[in-house]
């Protein structure tokens, strides 16, 4: 009769450590994520979960390891952040305000003088 083996104390305490270190950070991502896509919650939740299985095949440490490897997934799907987005709606808008507006051109000297 074989009886399953037990990691020893401080491999289990090892790995426990490691797993806390993993979901903190995977919090700490998805509000980062979150608020720079703000309408890709459930893309940024897939993102991390898939990157968290990654890492974890990859190395014991994989929150060293998560960071970088969803960052680059995230680079990868070319998603635009969202002060990216209002940036470009906000220099959009002023373009098409300085069209509508009229031009004040009583401020500009005149680039030549009649001589009387």
């Amino acid at each position: 009769m074989k009886t399953e083996q037990q990691p020893e104390p401080t491999t289990a305490v090892f790995l426990q450590t490691v797993s806390v270190a993993v979901v903190q950070l995977k919090q700490q991502l998805q509000q980062d994520y979150e608020q720079a896509y703000p309408d890709l919650r459930e893309i940024v939740h897939l993102v991390l979960d898939e990157e968290e299985t990654k890492a974890r095949d990859l190395t014991l440490f994989p929150h060293l390891l998560l960071p970088d490897l969803v960052e680059a997934h995230i680079e990868k799907l070319n998603l635009q952040p969202a002060d990216t987005r209002l940036r470009k709606a906000t220099a959009r808008q002023a373009r098409h305000d300085d069209l509508l507006e009229p031009q004040h051109f009583n401020n500009h000297l005149p680039a030549f003088a009649l001589g009387g």
